[in-house]
């Protein structure tokens, strides 16, 4: 970050054209849409409280307050964005500042067991945007099989023709000569496009897939598999969160109430109709309480929300009467956690200058380029060029179109993280820094991440008492299922047989051969060894679903129905990426997306009846 500002003071003073650079740089450091008005003072009643100002959070306020008689209030714990945010390459750092929770998992038996304390870092959003201010910005959708499979399960209206029109509604997509044209949509909310920067590895490894049998092809278009250019949630270059997709242009609409740092502690549920009448919280160290006239919309994402839910007496039985909170509705709330775990650790050297790293960012040419361009290796989002969606030979049917394994191209890898903020996020500990990557810290390298897309293993979130500022319980199970660990594997030697490749020998590519701590005991490269990394030190995307599963009534683990209604309670939606029944084959960003787009809909429909 320092560096990052000392070049731009660099570069402003040293050139010419320091009068025009200078009001452009006014510009950048400005929010596009200037500052959100943070309310303080609330109206007794409002037609709809969203409680999280997260992906479907901001689509819903968007969408509702184009009814210009409904009256919206939107509560966020956290504050406004600013424009290190912004910055797509510092997505890592987001994670070590007030934008994220800062949660940590249980110690697990199965899992992150070489991590910092023996724990997972659970990073999420908590700022206008949520998640989106601090993820890696991938747009992906998943699969089609994966919203066939929810319709299949109950869920009427889910299909992937049924949704397929609201993900096309948010897009504005930029891109062009790259993409299946009649699955995308420009004119909409949301940004996309590609980085402004390509290092020479995107090629080599479109390459390679090619050798492999696989297409290049558009991710979100026809085909689920193949190889890829990374599309993002960016906007000339830079990040383009939730909030300034969704929010920042339509802040004026008068019946649209933000307020920031406001803590929800209860959802206000009469106890004898169930029905949902307001909230309960917490700014500025006073309590408040709004009533609603139509509905609460809960937005909190996969931790909060049925954190949120359990405090307000809606979750399993035998656990609310533990905690001492009396029960409304018995429900399988914080059950069939879901995520996506990856192994972010490996290293490829090469014998040329052409890969990213905290040091070779530090020239005033790649500052000026982001900033006054949109351009250069600061507009990477987190450092991700390019992915890949491939199968196993664990994957269930061998002839579908469905990935169980993703690939992704990194720019740099770990080595280069000289200062400290992807490993902070992964939670590498630095003893194991000091011994895989000291001996190889700043030589070129880069990196191939294999990602679990269809993972079995299922966790839980629970609470820890009784008090709402308590966080909760996070157990969240990685690899507990045999399989899991199997099929990461079996990505891991995908991974090193695309970096040793025809296509990668021009650099002389190897593998950082370094062995991880508490794996030493094991020969390199078995099958024994990786499985072993696998436990250690796989760490989560961030892409936690599945806690408030969506399915219909008669599905014991199902918290909401198809209409996103909370199941035997009135005028309570959930709208975040806690509703999806199984985890998609793709970034989750996209899909919470187009749960808010649909959920909107839903929400219309009941009320202008």
């Amino acid at each position: 970050m320092r560096t990052l500002l000392g070049l731009v003071i660099f570069v402003v003073v040293c050139d010419a054209q320091f009068q025009d650079w200078l009001r452009d740089l006014r510009g950048f450091f400005a929010l596009s849409d200037g500052d959100v008005e943070d309310s303080n003072s609330f109206k007794e009643f409002y037609d709809f409280v969203i409680i999280g100002a997260g992906s479907g959070g901001c689509v819903v306020a968007n969408r509702l307050t184009e009814n210009p008689k409904w009256n919206v209030l939107l509560l966020e714990a956290g504050e406004d964005e600013n424009f290190l945010s912004d910055v797509p390459l510092m997505a890592a750092f987001q994670s070590s500042t007030g934008f994220n929770w800062g949660y940590k998992s249980e110690k697990l038996k199965t899992g992150c067991l070489g991590l910092k304390d023996g724990r997972c870092n659970m990073a999420r959003g908590k700022a206008l945007g949520g998640t989106s201010v601090i993820n890696f910005m991938m747009y992906t959708r998943g699969n089609r099989l994966d919203y066939d499979s929810w319709a299949a399960m109950g869920n009427d209206g889910w299909s992937y023709e049924d949704v397929l029109p609201y993900f096309m509604k948010s897009e504005n997509c930029t891109l062009c000569g790259e993409i299946d044209e009649d699955f995308h949509h420009r004119g909409g909310y949301l940004n996309i496009e590609h980085p402004g920067y390509e290092s020479e590895f995107v090629k080599l490894f479109m390459k390679a897939g090619q050798d492999l049998g696989y297409a290049n092809n558009d991710p979100n278009g026809k085909l689920g598999l193949g190889f890829s250019r990374v599309q993002a949630t960016l906007k000339n270059g830079r990040r383009y969160s939730a909030a300034k997709a969704f929010i920042k242009p339509i802040q004026n609409r008068p019946n649209l109430h933000i307020s920031l740092k406001s803590r929800v502690t209860k959802i206000l549920i009469d106890p004898s109709s169930r029905r949902t009448y307001g909230v309960e919280f917490l700014k500025n160290r006073k309590k408040f309480v709004v009533h609603v006239k139509k509905e609460v919309i809960l937005s909190a994402g996969s931790i909060n929300s049925p954190h949120l839910l359990m405090l307000s007496g809606i979750g399993p039985k035998e656990h609310l009467e533990k905690v001492g909170i009396p029960l409304l509705q018995d429900l399988r709330v914080g059950y069939n956690f879901q995520d996506h775990m990856a192994m972010s650790a490996l290293a490829f050297m090469v014998n040329d200058s052409v890969t990213v790293s905290d040091s070779t960012v530090q020239n005033p040419r790649d500052v000026y380029n982001y900033i006054f361009r949109g351009k250069g290796p600061y507009t990477i989002p987190g450092g991700a060029e390019a992915l890949a969606f491939v199968k196993t030979k664990y994957a269930p049917n061998k002839t579908d179109n469905y990935p169980d394994m993703e690939l992704v191209l990194g720019a740099g890898a770990l080595n280069g993280d000289v200062f400290g903020s992807f490993r902070n996020l992964l939670g590498i500990t630095d003893s194991t820094f000091q011994q895989v990557y000291r001996p190889v810290i700043g030589k070129p390298s880069f990196s191939i991440a294999p990602v679990l897309l269809k993972p079995l293993s299922r966790g839980r979130i629970m609470l820890r008492d009784s008090n709402p500022l308590h966080w909760p319980i996070i157990d969240p199970n990685y690899f507990s299922e045999e399989k899991d660990v199997a099929t990461m594997v079996e990505g891991i030697k995908m991974a090193i047989a695309i970096a040793h490749s025809d296509r990668f020998k021009v650099h002389d590519t190897k593998l950082n051969q370094l062995p991880f701590p508490g794996c030493e005991q094991l020969p390199f490269g078995t099958d024994q060894y990786w499985a072993c990394t696998v436990r250690y030190y796989s760490t989560t995307l961030g892409h936690h679903v599945g806690t408030c599963k969506m399915g219909p009534e008669g599905d014991p683990y199902a918290v909401v129905d198809p209409q996103l209604k909370v199941h035997g309670v009135e005028r309570l939606r959930v709208v975040d990426g806690s509703i999806m029944p199984n985890i998609v084959a793709g970034h989750t960003n996209a899909v919470i997306f187009m749960i808010g787009e649909k959920a909107s809909d839903l929400i219309k429909n009941d009320w202008n009846e």
